[in-house]
Protein backbone atom coordinates (compact mmCIF):
# COMPACT_ATOMS: atom_id res chain seq x y z
CA UNK A 1 0.00 0.00 0.00
CA UNK A 2 1.39 3.11 -1.06
CA UNK A 3 2.21 5.68 1.69
CA UNK A 4 0.09 9.11 2.18
CA UNK A 5 1.31 11.60 -0.50
CA UNK A 6 3.30 14.41 0.28
CA UNK A 7 2.24 17.38 2.24
CA UNK A 8 1.03 20.43 0.64
CA UNK A 9 3.49 23.55 0.64
CA UNK A 10 2.23 26.02 3.17
CA UNK A 11 0.88 29.27 1.30
CA UNK A 12 3.03 31.93 1.32
CA UNK A 13 0.97 35.06 2.48
CA UNK A 14 3.78 38.25 1.87
CA UNK A 15 1.74 41.10 3.20
CA UNK A 16 1.39 38.87 6.52
CA UNK A 17 5.30 37.72 6.53
CA UNK A 18 6.60 41.69 5.64
CA UNK A 19 4.12 42.81 8.88
CA UNK A 20 5.52 40.30 10.91
CA UNK A 21 9.26 40.96 9.81
CA UNK A 22 8.87 44.87 10.43
CA UNK A 23 6.91 44.71 13.88
CA UNK A 24 10.20 42.65 15.26
CA UNK A 25 12.37 45.35 13.64
CA UNK A 26 9.90 48.08 15.36
CA UNK A 27 9.65 46.61 18.58
CA UNK A 28 13.37 46.21 18.57
CA UNK A 29 14.02 49.84 17.62
CA UNK A 30 10.72 51.03 19.86
CA UNK A 31 9.91 48.96 22.93
CA UNK A 32 7.41 51.16 24.27
CA UNK A 33 5.13 49.76 21.28
CA UNK A 34 5.59 45.94 22.74
CA UNK A 35 1.93 45.73 23.84
CA UNK A 36 0.01 46.78 20.69
CA UNK A 37 2.47 45.09 18.45
CA UNK A 38 2.18 41.96 20.41
CA UNK A 39 -1.61 42.45 20.57
CA UNK A 40 -2.14 43.43 17.08
CA UNK A 41 0.47 41.02 14.98
CA UNK A 42 3.37 39.38 16.82
CA UNK A 43 1.14 36.61 19.13
CA UNK A 44 -1.51 36.34 16.22
CA UNK A 45 -1.17 33.32 13.91
CA UNK A 46 -2.26 35.05 10.31
CA UNK A 47 -3.58 38.58 8.82
CA UNK A 48 -7.17 37.64 9.72
CA UNK A 49 -6.98 37.38 13.64
CA UNK A 50 -4.42 40.22 13.37
CA UNK A 51 -7.32 42.11 12.15
CA UNK A 52 -9.98 41.38 14.22
CA UNK A 53 -6.90 42.01 17.15
CA UNK A 54 -6.05 45.06 15.84
CA UNK A 55 -9.92 46.61 15.95
CA UNK A 56 -10.82 45.33 19.05
CA UNK A 57 -7.69 46.96 20.60
CA UNK A 58 -8.95 50.59 19.13
CA UNK A 59 -12.49 50.37 19.43
CA UNK A 60 -12.78 48.96 23.07
CA UNK A 61 -14.70 51.65 25.16
CA UNK A 62 -16.67 51.93 28.37
CA UNK A 63 -18.69 49.05 28.58
CA UNK A 64 -17.92 46.98 25.91
CA UNK A 65 -15.10 44.17 26.77
CA UNK A 66 -12.19 43.97 24.28
CA UNK A 67 -12.22 40.24 24.11
CA UNK A 68 -15.75 40.37 23.38
CA UNK A 69 -15.17 42.18 20.62
CA UNK A 70 -11.98 40.87 19.35
CA UNK A 71 -14.36 37.52 19.19
CA UNK A 72 -16.94 39.03 17.36
CA UNK A 73 -14.93 40.39 14.92
CA UNK A 74 -12.67 37.38 14.27
CA UNK A 75 -16.19 35.42 13.72
CA UNK A 76 -16.93 38.44 11.08
CA UNK A 77 -13.70 38.22 9.42
CA UNK A 78 -13.40 34.61 8.96
CA UNK A 79 -16.90 34.31 7.71
CA UNK A 80 -16.77 36.58 5.17
CA UNK A 81 -14.04 36.01 2.71
CA UNK A 82 -15.11 39.73 1.27
CA UNK A 83 -13.81 41.14 4.27
CA UNK A 84 -10.58 39.80 4.47
CA UNK A 85 -9.88 40.17 0.12
CA UNK A 86 -10.97 44.18 0.46
CA UNK A 87 -8.73 44.38 3.40
CA UNK A 88 -5.88 42.62 1.75
CA UNK A 89 -6.30 45.49 -1.35
CA UNK A 90 -7.35 48.72 0.58
CA UNK A 91 -3.55 48.08 2.60
CA UNK A 92 -1.83 47.17 -0.67
CA UNK A 93 -3.53 50.33 -1.96
CA UNK A 94 -2.62 52.20 0.72
CA UNK A 95 0.96 50.86 0.26
CA UNK A 96 1.36 51.76 -3.54
CA UNK A 97 -0.62 55.30 -4.00
CA UNK A 98 0.67 56.77 -0.55
CA UNK A 99 4.24 58.50 -0.86
CA UNK A 100 4.37 58.47 2.83
CA UNK A 101 3.76 54.52 3.72
CA UNK A 102 6.87 52.62 2.96
CA UNK A 103 5.67 49.24 4.51
CA UNK A 104 2.41 47.10 4.89
CA UNK A 105 2.67 47.70 8.57
CA UNK A 106 2.48 51.22 8.68
CA UNK A 107 -0.88 51.49 7.47
CA UNK A 108 -2.24 48.55 9.82
CA UNK A 109 -1.05 50.16 12.46
CA UNK A 110 -0.78 53.64 12.27
CA UNK A 111 -3.20 55.23 9.82
CA UNK A 112 -6.53 55.74 11.03
CA UNK A 113 -8.28 55.70 7.17
CA UNK A 114 -7.10 52.11 6.48
CA UNK A 115 -8.45 51.41 10.06
CA UNK A 116 -11.89 53.16 9.24
CA UNK A 117 -12.43 51.65 6.64
CA UNK A 118 -11.74 48.28 8.27
CA UNK A 119 -13.95 48.62 11.01
CA UNK A 120 -16.88 49.36 8.15
CA UNK A 121 -16.28 46.50 6.01
CA UNK A 122 -17.00 44.61 9.45
CA UNK A 123 -20.36 47.01 10.30
CA UNK A 124 -21.21 46.42 7.03
CA UNK A 125 -21.40 42.63 7.29
CA UNK A 126 -23.32 42.83 10.57
CA UNK A 127 -25.89 45.43 9.15
CA UNK A 128 -26.57 42.85 6.50
CA UNK A 129 -26.12 39.95 8.54
CA UNK A 130 -29.07 41.55 10.74
CA UNK A 131 -26.96 42.98 13.77
CA UNK A 132 -27.87 46.86 12.86
CA UNK A 133 -27.41 48.30 16.12
CA UNK A 134 -23.96 46.40 16.87
CA UNK A 135 -23.12 47.88 13.51
CA UNK A 136 -24.37 51.38 14.32
CA UNK A 137 -22.42 51.08 17.37
CA UNK A 138 -19.12 50.18 15.85
CA UNK A 139 -20.06 53.70 13.49
CA UNK A 140 -20.32 55.66 16.28
CA UNK A 141 -17.33 54.00 17.93
CA UNK A 142 -15.14 54.66 14.75
CA UNK A 143 -16.49 57.88 14.51
CA UNK A 144 -15.39 59.17 18.03
CA UNK A 145 -11.73 57.27 17.49
CA UNK A 146 -10.97 57.75 14.11
CA UNK A 147 -12.79 61.07 12.88
CA UNK A 148 -14.15 58.69 10.40
CA UNK A 149 -18.13 58.56 9.76
CA UNK A 150 -19.37 55.96 7.40
CA UNK A 151 -22.53 54.62 7.35
CA UNK A 152 -22.71 50.24 7.93
CA UNK A 153 -25.19 50.18 5.12
CA UNK A 154 -22.63 52.05 2.63
CA UNK A 155 -21.52 49.74 -0.19
CA UNK A 156 -17.64 50.41 -0.62
CA UNK A 157 -15.62 48.65 -2.88
CA UNK A 158 -11.97 47.09 -2.53
CA UNK A 159 -8.74 48.66 -3.40
CA UNK A 160 -9.63 52.07 -1.15
CA UNK A 161 -7.24 54.56 0.18
CA UNK A 162 -8.38 57.29 2.48
CA UNK A 163 -5.52 59.43 2.63
CA UNK A 164 -5.18 61.08 6.31
CA UNK A 165 -8.89 60.58 6.54
CA UNK A 166 -9.94 63.02 9.09
CA UNK A 167 -13.40 64.20 8.34
CA UNK A 168 -14.64 62.09 5.79
CA UNK A 169 -18.07 61.26 5.85
CA UNK A 170 -20.10 58.86 4.17
CA UNK A 171 -23.93 58.38 3.52
CA UNK A 172 -25.70 55.64 4.47
CA UNK A 173 -27.14 55.11 -0.15
CA UNK A 174 -23.44 55.70 -0.88
CA UNK A 175 -21.72 53.06 -3.50
CA UNK A 176 -17.98 53.62 -3.98
CA UNK A 177 -16.66 51.28 -6.98
CA UNK A 178 -13.08 49.84 -6.74
CA UNK A 179 -9.68 51.34 -6.84
CA UNK A 180 -11.33 55.00 -5.36
CA UNK A 181 -8.91 57.25 -3.68
CA UNK A 182 -10.40 59.40 -1.14
CA UNK A 183 -8.53 62.63 0.63
CA UNK A 184 -9.37 64.19 4.14
CA UNK A 185 -12.59 66.21 4.39
CA UNK A 186 -14.62 64.41 1.56
CA UNK A 187 -17.89 64.46 2.02
CA UNK A 188 -20.52 61.86 -0.33
CA UNK A 189 -23.63 63.43 1.33
CA UNK A 190 -27.59 64.08 0.99
CA UNK A 191 -29.17 66.86 -0.23
CA UNK A 192 -31.91 67.56 2.78
CA UNK A 193 -33.65 65.38 4.88
CA UNK A 194 -35.49 62.99 2.29
CA UNK A 195 -35.20 58.93 2.41
CA UNK A 196 -34.43 56.34 0.19
CA UNK A 197 -31.63 56.60 -2.34
CA UNK A 198 -30.24 59.81 -1.72
CA UNK A 199 -26.35 59.82 -1.54
CA UNK A 200 -23.78 59.37 -4.78
CA UNK A 201 -22.64 56.82 -6.37
CA UNK A 202 -19.19 57.07 -7.03
CA UNK A 203 -16.71 55.45 -10.09
CA UNK A 204 -13.82 53.07 -10.07
CA UNK A 205 -10.62 54.65 -10.59
CA UNK A 206 -11.76 58.06 -9.36
CA UNK A 207 -9.84 60.72 -6.97
CA UNK A 208 -11.89 62.90 -4.76
CA UNK A 209 -9.66 66.10 -3.66
CA UNK A 210 -9.70 67.33 0.11
CA UNK A 211 -12.68 68.62 1.37
CA UNK A 212 -14.59 68.14 -1.55
CA UNK A 213 -18.39 67.58 -1.02
CA UNK A 214 -20.56 65.45 -3.14
CA UNK A 215 -24.12 65.55 -2.71
CA UNK A 216 -27.56 63.93 -3.73
CA UNK A 217 -27.87 60.41 -5.72
CA UNK A 218 -26.05 61.87 -8.28
CA UNK A 219 -23.21 59.78 -9.84
CA UNK A 220 -19.77 60.20 -10.44
CA UNK A 221 -18.22 58.95 -13.58
CA UNK A 222 -15.27 56.42 -13.74
CA UNK A 223 -11.57 57.22 -13.67
CA UNK A 224 -12.71 60.89 -12.63
CA UNK A 225 -10.62 63.46 -10.60
CA UNK A 226 -12.69 65.84 -8.61
CA UNK A 227 -10.51 69.07 -7.20
CA UNK A 228 -10.45 69.66 -3.42
CA UNK A 229 -12.48 72.29 -2.26
CA UNK A 230 -15.26 71.44 -4.57
CA UNK A 231 -19.16 70.94 -4.54
CA UNK A 232 -20.63 68.47 -6.86
CA UNK A 233 -24.36 68.31 -7.40
CA UNK A 234 -24.56 66.94 -10.82
CA UNK A 235 -23.65 63.78 -12.74
CA UNK A 236 -19.83 63.35 -13.56
CA UNK A 237 -19.10 61.77 -16.76
CA UNK A 238 -16.47 59.21 -16.76
CA UNK A 239 -12.57 60.50 -17.34
CA UNK A 240 -13.38 64.07 -16.43
CA UNK A 241 -12.28 66.54 -14.09
CA UNK A 242 -14.67 68.62 -12.17
CA UNK A 243 -13.58 71.60 -9.85
CA UNK A 244 -14.84 75.13 -8.67
CA UNK A 245 -18.14 75.51 -5.92
CA UNK A 246 -20.93 74.37 -7.82
CA UNK A 247 -18.31 72.31 -9.89
CA UNK A 248 -17.99 72.25 -13.17
CA UNK A 249 -16.04 70.44 -16.28
CA UNK A 250 -12.55 71.63 -16.25
CA UNK A 251 -11.17 69.27 -18.04
CA UNK A 252 -10.73 65.95 -19.24
CA UNK A 253 -8.18 62.64 -18.07
CA UNK A 254 -6.43 62.32 -21.44
CA UNK A 255 -3.56 59.74 -20.59
CA UNK A 256 -4.41 59.33 -17.12
CA UNK A 257 -6.06 56.40 -16.76
CA UNK A 258 -7.28 55.79 -13.33
CA UNK A 259 -6.32 59.19 -11.22
CA UNK A 260 -6.76 57.33 -8.21
CA UNK A 261 -3.59 55.28 -8.71
CA UNK A 262 -1.53 58.16 -10.23
CA UNK A 263 -2.78 60.73 -7.34
CA UNK A 264 -1.82 63.44 -9.41
CA UNK A 265 -4.00 66.56 -8.46
CA UNK A 266 -3.14 69.17 -10.77
CA UNK A 267 -5.59 69.95 -13.76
Amino acid sequence: MAGPGPRPEPVLDPIWVSMRRDAREWLDREPALAGLLHGAVLDRVDFEEALGCLLAIRLEGPGVDRLLLSRMFDEAVRGDAWIVEASRADISATHERDPACTSYLEPFILFKGYQALQAHRIAHSLWHGGRRIMACYLQSRASAVFGVDIHPAARIGKGLMIDHATGVVIGETAVIGEGVSLLHGVTLGGTGKERGDRHPKIGAGTMIGANASILGNISIGCCCKIGAGSVVLTDVPDNTTYAGVPAREVGTIGGEDWPALSMNQEF
